[in-house]
């Protein structure tokens, strides 16, 4: 595809759509580094200024044939540390692991959350040569991200750096897993058993969790244990999967989590438009608002100004029902790649309204990307970026990479392998204040 020209390209947000406001205007600049493959769907970790990029596929969006959908070829099975600002990148092979280790770390779609130099990686979907079938692995491996960058750097042994315990509730892929005081937060998701099969012929089993899983983790550097402290269950509003599941600042202060879109609804192959706000004591459906847009997973970008009481979230590209042509949105139940960018503001009464941005991504990029943050941002304690501390003036947020770049809108019913692929390039944003 003869996208490098157009992703040379600088696309930048103005300061008012619609006639309003806007608080802030944002940047993107693309770049490449040399060798560095493309990659979607994958957990990542952070150290020191440099990533380390663990699992998802190689390839673009899963084929409809059975026998050609997540095939192992297509897997990840090394690990990959990226250096943004030396322009540099390493990797070697998880084979130095156990056997379950480099299954789980090969897999898709694992969940993920990084406390201080650990990053917990939880469940996944692969092939599994010891089952000789594809499965959603029943693991928590916990990874000493710092330890793991150098080794891989210093071309040492890094095993003594990995610790892997198995947990039947873990075995989740699609889902999302956060923290609120504490207490981490497994979100929606599914265990999915067997070959996918998109006519729905008997070569799976698939079961959405419909519920919010809340654990304890255990970890003295040498032990790892769980907790499970409460399930929150509801196959209506939490049967979701492959969406975003963000860090918020509440309107009272505290902080909890919003479940953004996802997908399927219960008797619809459609995304949510709904969303639904998870704090300590539970979570509550949000039916005042409609997400139109970027409705499966993709980059996103929590920022929150206490002056205001604002909470804003920004979401790059992907997949949703709905687009945007001249002002007038448009709906497309085969739910196509789009390149729509927008922001999620929820003021201080709690009201969530959508604005879609008068730029897009360069593609139809950004189901699977990840957003990775500058170390030394201003933030809370769950990684919601400190608006009001930021500089007037240009502030590089961090770096968005990976995802699927598809050729057009709609692949899925003709998708052989060579309608998308992984996208290789990575994106600095900027947040520009004051001007």
């Amino acid at each position: 595809m003869k996208i490098i020209t157009i992703f040379m390209l600088l696309f930048i947000f103005t300061s008012c759509v619609n006639g309003q406001q806007q608080p802030f205007q944002v940047t993107i600049k693309p770049f490449q580094i040399s060798g560095l493959v493309g990659i979607q769907s994958f957990a990542i970790g952070h150290s020191d200024g440099k990533w380390l990029i663990i699992g998802g596929r190689l390839d673009g969006l899963h084929r409809r044939q059975p026998w050609a959908s997540f095939d192992k070829a297509g897997q990840n099975d090394q690990l990959i540390v990226v250096d943004p600002v030396g322009l540099k990148k390493w990797s070697a092979p998880l084979s130095s692991l156990p056997i379950p280790m480099q299954e789980q770390l090969s897999s898709t779609n694992m969940e993920f959350q990084q406390d201080g130099p650990y990053l917990y990686v939880a469940g996944g979907y692969g092939y599994s040569n010891s089952e000789a079938d594809h499965i959603t692995y029943p693991y928590l491996t916990a990874i000493k991200v710092p330890e793991v960058i150098k080794s891989i750097i210093a071309g040492t042994s890094f095993a003594s750096s990995f610790r892997q315990i198995k947990d039947q509730r873990l075995a989740v892929t699609g889902g999302y897993l956060n923290k609120i005081d504490g207490t981490y937060y497994l979100t929606g998701g599914q265990r999915f058993e067997g070959r996918y099969n998109p006519m729905n012929h008997p070569t799976f089993k698939q079961e959405y969790t419909n519920s919010i899983r809340k654990f304890n983790i255990h970890d003295n550097g040498s032990e790892l244990n769980v907790t499970h402290v409460e399930e929150l269950t509801d196959t209506v509003n939490l049967h979701r999967r492959d969406f975003n599941v963000i860090p918020q600042i509440l309107p009272d202060g505290s902080q909890g989590l919003t479940a953004f879109s996802g997908v399927f609804q219960l008797n619809a192959d459609l995304p949510y438009l709904n969303c639904v706000n998870i704090d300590s004591s539970g979570y509550k459906v949000n039916n005042d608002f409609a997400q139109y847009y970027n409705q499966y997973q993709c980059a996103h970008i929590p920022l929150y100004s206490a002056k205001a009481n604002e909470m804003h979230n920004l979401f790059f590209g992907g997949i949703a029902q709905y687009s945007d042509s001249a002002g007038i949105r448009i709906q497309n139940n085969d739910v196509p790649f789009v390149k729509t960018i927008t922001r999620v503001t929820r003021n201080s009464s709690g009201k969530m309204t959508e604005n879609k941005l008068p730029i897009e991504m360069p593609t139809f990029l950004g189901a699977g990307a990840e957003f990775i943050p500058v170390e030394n941002l201003p933030k809370y304690g769950n990684e919601v970026i400190k608006l009001d501390a930021l500089p007037s003036g240009s502030t590089l947020l961090g770096y968005i990479y990976g995802g699927i770049n598809s050729s057009i809108p709609n692949i899925f019913w003709i998708n052989d392998g060579t309608q998308s692929v992984t996208s290789s390039t990575i994106f600095k944003v900027y947040i520009v204040k004051g001007m």
